[in-house]
């Protein structure tokens, strides 16, 4: 097998990729893959080699992705706009022999310490030349195709590091067989949608796994067109939606409550779209009734995470309850687990537990933090906190490590973060554990307000203990202009900390 065949079934002229303007066929994409395996493998590259791929949501990554897999090297999909001295730091970690760099990251490529990434053999360009040394991407392209190489389930096809919202990132392992198993278990919740005549919003950054398997993945299998969309402009986002007949739009909070509150659109401005699913963070309710008060549209809610490829739960075809992340997709098995390590009963919290051919290999050259994540038995350790109800219905309650215990009773951030939300004139929120002499921790709130509202820490202390167990309440408040989130909109209360 190999995951880069996914593109193969489909009709020489269904329309792939639409990027920058220029509209791809599936034959097209086949035979510019190809020719780029050839490229690739003219460069010394053999299977299990790490090629560096950074590059925006283009033509540019999609067709590097693919060709690096077709050759059985493993792709290591990076952060455009990282700075270089961090894209050393990776590049490093898992010895990548070649990087690809693609138009908008020749400054980060030009940045690069070449000393101190000594495996680092060549750079290749996606236009023009930014080094002396660089290779011309359209000189690879050129060259005669080279053949798909057979791979293993279990061989490692992606290294991608995980946000690292509670540590260091670290890269995870995700083989051909995890990617493909988590593409078809997602597109099983489904079964009677044809999605070959789909057009796909492919805003998600494809270096992180949201926007590579459920996003670029899901619709490669399934014959989808992908409108590829290097950054997030709110206005020219919905101009290319209508423009191109968008039918699926996956989105992360911050896209769905910009748009939720965007005067002056028509109550049409997604009259296209078909399926329309948030990740990567929690949505608030709120932002959910207003774009199907405003709009029509429904969004859904799923759960996942780097290590389950990652799609572990999605509410796609079940009745949406507000705050549910789902059920599991098929093919995936969960757990609730509690402190003493049983089953967790109905409506009591407990650590997720994830198990499927979707759990990764482990993180690369790291065996101490695979064997603290995947048990013997196979399942994964999420870290995430859940409860379910009496109809399968799961509820994310917390992360296991963002948990904040006050003269031991435990805090879970996201109670508390929901009751400040609720205050007039709050923007956002997040809750944190810090230091305190008598009761080992309390409870720390930074809050955003909306402009033309004020507000003053007692304000929000005292509407806390309203709604909130005093041990609960924060301590202390600051009131910022905005919370460090990563690439996925996840709030990073390390840097909080």
């Amino acid at each position: 097998m190999n995951l880069a065949t996914v593109i193969d079934p489909h009709p020489e002229g269904a329309l792939a990729l639409v990027s920058r303007g220029k509209r791809t066929t599936y034959g097209e994409l086949r035979d510019q893959v190809a020719r780029l395996r050839g490229g690739l493998t003219g460069l010394g590259l053999e299977p299990g080699d790490r090629v560096g791929i950074l590059c925006a949501n283009n033509w540019y990554f999609v067709v590097s992705y693919l060709a690096t897999l077709g050759i059985g090297c493993v792709a290591v999909p990076l952060n455009p706009l990282s700075p270089p001295r961090e894209l050393e730091r990776e590049l490093a970690a898992v010895g990548a022999r070649v990087l690809i760099a693609g138009p908008a990251a020749r400054a980060a490529a030009a940045g690069l310490d070449r000393s101190r990434l000594p495996v680092l053999e060549h750079v290749v360009h996606g236009e023009g030349h930014a080094q002396p040394d660089a290779i011309s991407f359209a000189d690879l392209t050129a060259s005669s195709p080279a053949p798909i190489v057979e791979r293993e389930p279990d061989d490692v096809a992606v290294l991608i590091f995980t946000s690292g919202t509670a540590g260091s990132p670290k890269a995870a392992m995700l083989s051909h067989g995890n990617l493909l198993a988590n593409i078809d278990q997602s597109l099983a919740v489904e079964p009677d949608v044809d999605r070959s005549a789909e057009v796909v919003l492919g805003l998600l950054p494809m270096f992180h796994i949201f926007g590579l398997n459920v996003v670029l993945g899901m619709a490669l299998r399934s014959g989808a067109a992908v409108l590829l969309i290097e950054r997030f402009d709110p206005s020219s986002a919905l101009e290319a939606i209508a423009k191109h007949g968008v039918t699926t739009v996956a989105g992360a909070p911050t896209m769905w409550s910009t748009w939720a509150t965007m005067p002056g659109l028509e109550p049409d401005a997604f009259s296209s779209v078909r399926l329309a699913t948030s990740g990567a963070a929690r949505l608030g309710t709120d932002v959910v009734e207003t774009m199907r008060d405003r709009f029509g549209i429904q969004i859904v809610e799923g759960y996942g995470l780097t290590e389950a490829s990652p799609v572990v739960t999605s509410s796609v075809g079940l009745e949406w309850r507000a705050g549910s992340i789902g059920a599991p997709v098929p093919g995936v098995d969960v757990r609730l687990v509690d402190a003493d390590g049983e089953d967790a009963l109905v409506g009591d919290a407990g650590e997720l537990w994830v198990h499927g051919p979707n759990v990764f290999q482990g993180y690369w050259n790291d065996a101490a933090a695979t064997a603290a994540t995947i048990d013997s038995d196979g399942w994964l350790r999420t870290g995430d906190v859940a409860v379910v109800d009496d109809d399968g219905y799961l509820y994310l309650v917390d992360r296991i490590k963002d948990l904040i215990i006050v003269s031991g009773f435990n805090v879970f951030p996201a109670e508390v973060e929901e009751v400040i939300l609720e205050r007039e004139g709050v923007a956002a929120c997040a809750v944190v554990g810090v230091p305190h002499p008598h009761s080992g921790e309390a409870v720390k709130a930074f809050v955003v307000m909306r402009p033309g509202f004020a507000a003053e820490e007692d304000d929000i202390i005292e509407h806390c203990a309203a709604h909130l167990a005093r041990y609960k309440c924060p301590a202390k408040v600051n009131f910022v202009d905005e919370l460090p989130v990563n690439t996925s909109g996840k709030v990073l209360r390390r840097a909080l900390r």
